[in-house]
Parts: C-alpha cells; structure tokens; sequence
C-alpha cells in the first residue's frame, strides 16, 4: 500500500529557506502585482529562457549570446496572444482615437500558454520600440523560445512544489521594486488608479445639481474646494512630516 499526499494546502504553509512571515496566507494582503509583500512581475520576466524581459512590459533587457540581437526589442505576441494592444477612446478631436499602447499583464495574457506548453518552444514576435505608439509595428524578429517552467520540483518526486524556482528569481528580486519608503505608494494608490486604505475624497457636499464638491485629502489647501487640484502633498513632505500633515477623518470630514 502507497501514501499519495494530496495536501497542498499545507505546502503553501511551509517555510522555506528566506521567506518572511508575510508570505503566509495568513498573514498576507494578497496584492502581488505590484505588491505589498512581493512583486510577482519579477518572475514573469524570465518566463522564457535564454532571455530577460522588463517586468512591466515587453522590452528585452538581457539575453543569452545566442540571442543578443533580441535585446532592445520589444516582445509583442507570444504564439497566437498579442501581448501588445491599442488603447483607444475618445479624444479632444474624435470620438474613437488611437490614446496609447499597452502590454498586456503577462499573469493573465499568458495563462493558457504557461499551462500547455511548459517546457516547450513556443513561437515570439518582436518589434522595435515606436514613437509615437504603433499598436501594430513591423515584426522584426520571429524566435523560438522555450518556456521556462516557474515553480520548483520535488527531488524525491519531481513534481511541482508551491515554491518558486531559485533559478527564476535571485535574493531578494522578489520585492526590489517595491515601493520603499511606504510613503510613494502611499500616496500614489486612490480611486483613479489603485484602491488604497487611506481617505480619498474628503469634506463632500452635495450640489444642486446632484452632483458633489470635495477636497483630495492630499491637497494642501481646502480652498477652493475642488478634487482635481495641482498642489498636493509630495513625497518629500510625507518623507520628512507625514504624521504632522496628514488629518484625521472622521465621519467622511476632516477632523480639525
């Protein structure tokens, strides 16, 4: 008779060599992308061997000799998945205007690659950068990469362990670009860009028009009373003063 563990769970609470206590399921926030307690962005950028590309789009930062020629070049589709999309929407002079580009978040536009073809070469498309953005540039490069596979193996079973190979990030790589002192995503996460536990829209009032008036609570001034205003705390004030600047809310108001 064989004993055939099927209890992952208790893998993803061992504590491996290096890892901090905010790793823990139950002790983490779960925001890995960027993150508070790692950047996960810094695993995807190996994600195929031979080259390294930048962890929040698809520059090439650094290859092997034999792909040297790659680096420079963006990667923008990965087998059928273009990982390089337009942006459109309205424009002071259109109604549907070319905005920008973006790169796709390689976590979820490489999902299905990741779970068919681990191991396998898998056929990449590269381009060079555009200025202005082209969502659709001249393909300069076609390689076939091999897809590296991200979490370690047993050395008794080789199967997949919940621990992220070594060879996929170095010491410490996994929380370099975090933001450090906490006071830059402090102040960057709000309402318009990534939900923050901090107030946002303070000292509301309803007008007649059914709409509201209200200050960011970043703002230095509360006169006049306007979200959008240009004279907010900057980091250096949260760096040196944040504890004498920053006010107390009560109730959805500042508290005096």
């Amino acid at each position: 008779m064989g004993i055939e563990p099927t209890n992952l769970t208790a893998q993803l609470h061992h504590r491996a060599a290096g890892n901090p206590p905010s790793t823990l399921p139950e002790a983490a926030i779960s925001n890995c992308f960027p993150g508070l307690e790692f950047d996960f962005r810094n695993i995807w950028r190996r994600v195929f061997e031979g080259i390294e590309v930048h962890e929040a789009h698809g520059l090439v930062t650094a290859a092997d000799p034999e792909h040297e020629q790659l680096i420079g070049l963006e990667l923008v589709q990965v087998a059928d998945v273009r990982v390089l999309l337009a942006v459109r929407g309205p424009s002071r002079t259109a109604e549907d205007a070319l905005l920008d580009t973006t790169f796709m978040e390689w976590s979820n536009a490489l999902a299905d690659v990741l779970s068919t073809s681990v191991g396998q070469l898998v056929t990449c498309r590269f381009a060079a950068p555009a200025d202005p953005p082209d969502p659709d540039p001249p393909i300069v490069a076609t390689v076939g990469l091999r897809v590296r596979p991200l979490m370690a193996r047993s050395g008794t079973t080789n199967e997949p362990l919940a621990l992220i190979d070594e060879d996929v990030a170095q010491p410490g790589e996994l929380t370099q670009s975090l933001c450090s002192p906490w006071q830059n995503d402090y102040r960057e996460c709000g309402c318009y860009y990534w939900a923050a536990s901090r107030p946002d829209y303070v000292n509301r009032e309803a007008t007649r028009q059914g709409s509201s008036i209200g200050n960011n609570w970043l703002a230095r001034s509360r006169q006049p009373k306007v979200y959008d205003t240009p004279d907010q705390l900057d980091y250096e004030d949260l760096f040196r003063d944040w504890q004498g600047l920053l006010r107390f809310i009560v109730g959805g108001r500042d508290y005096e």
